[in-house]
């Protein structure tokens, strides 16, 4: 199971969300330079608190909401943008985690405003106080500023590889034939884990090597722990690790570069071949009629990612027997090395996730032959300009 934080606490990007000054928006200040005004004998930084306690206030009633209120509103997401960026949230981190919050409308807003500007100002207003709530919830994340400033730690993975990598991927994920998905996947582990070990002995020979590095990637609901397992055993396949941030829907990838490249395009195409998997297995009821869909789906995904990173290790050993074996060992213990002391000066105090119980075995055995139906002796399916479907 991945491994989880056990004490998580809590790029700015918005754009203004009405029409106005920058200076408005900076400091709270009306254009011609005067003061804000109270309303009520209320300023507009306490009409903001009591519409954010949802309690007592006027809320964000149009009739009632003065613009040096809006003005402030806006100057206090723009600050709580930068404390979040100080705890360690990106860009990415954020879209993804308002995403799984609040809706695709409040994402809008934080991008920029323009997908709220056609609606009415009260809907404008009482999106960005939702987004300042959240915003203000955050949790400290371990920044990966100090790993991405590494010396060597933009050594990423050759655009060539990672081209034929997408490639075979892509005709994985379009593919009617779940024996050539399979093939084609554990073709592109291999031709990943094979760049990931021509750079180790590039770095160990000429001594100026990549470092480890950091990614966070989205894990998010429906099915969050399944999917977070099958990120793990991706990530453990291409000598990464993955730690699980189960309450905010994002998980933080540690390892070298080419590594950490390897990883994110891996998941997310095996993520799209098992959903497309697991839907076409259909709904499941019981004798009585009722619906088993839910336990079936979260035991199909859990023995699709199990199997899966049986194959997946068994491609990468492959690649590292082709490539020199024993004699390769020391250099990627090494690197292993180096991966775990950046895991442990993250995140100091891990706890591991322990396993659920799958009591769904029709789900379990579905999802393990899903992954399971082509041998990796079928890469030779790969090779040619044509691949025939079996019985074809």
């Amino acid at each position: 199971m991945p491994t989880r934080r056990r004490d998580i606490r809590p790029e700015g990007h918005v754009g203004r969300f009405m029409e106005g000054s920058d200076d408005v928006l900076a400091g709270g200040r009306r254009p011609d330079g005067e003061a804000d005004v109270s309303h009520g004998g209320r300023s507009a930084d306490d009409l903001i608190a009591e519409a954010l306690h949802e309690r007592g206030g006027p809320g964000p009633d149009p009739d009632v909401w003065p613009p040096e209120a809006e003005a402030r509103l806006a100057a206090h997401l723009h600050g709580a943008l930068a404390e979040a960026e100080r705890r360690g949230w990106r860009s990415a981190d954020l879209d993804s985690y308002v995403l799984r919050m609040l809706s695709a409308r409040h994402l809008r807003l934080l991008r920029g405003g323009r997908g709220l500007r056609g609606g009415s100002r009260t809907t404008c207003i009482s999106g960005a106080l939702d987004l300042l709530r959240l915003l203000r919830s955050l949790p400290r994340l371990p920044s990966l500023s100090a790993l991405a400033a590494a010396p060597g730690a933009d050594a990423g993975v050759d655009v060539r590889v990672l081209g034929r990598v997408r490639a075979l991927l892509a005709k994985a994920e379009s593919t009617e034939f779940p024996e050539e998905a399979e093939a084609l996947s554990a073709r592109a582990q291999q031709l990943m884990a094979r760049h990931s070990i021509d750079r180790a002995l590039l770095s160990a020979r000429t001594g100026t090597g990549d470092a480890p590095s950091g990614r966070r990637v989205a894990v998010d609901n429906p099915y969050d722990g399944p999917k977070a397992a099958l990120l793990t055993v991706v990530a453990d396949a291409n000598r990464c690790r993955a730690v699980w941030h189960r309450e905010l829907g994002l998980a933080t990838v540690l390892g070298f570069p080419a590594d950490l490249a390897a990883v994110e395009v891996l998941f997310t195409s095996l993520l799209v071949q098992a959903t497309a998997a697991m839907l076409h297995a259909g709904p499941r009821r019981d004798a009585l009629g009722r619906s088993r869909t839910r336990s079936f789906r979260h035991a199909f995904l859990n023995a699709y990612a199990a199997r899966v990173g049986e194959r997946l290790r068994e491609s990468a050993g492959a690649a590292v027997a082709e490539a020199g074996g024993k004699d390769l060992l020391p250099v990627l213990s090494r690197r292993d090395e180096a991966v775990r002391q950046a895991v442990d000066s993250l995140f100091p105090n891990l706890s591991k996730g322990r396993a659920r119980t799958v009591s769904n075995h029709e789900g379990w055995a579905a999802g393990r032959a899903a992954a399971d139906r082509a041998s990796l002796d079928g890469l030779a399916a790969v090779a040619g300009p044509s691949r025939v479907p079996p019985g074809g």
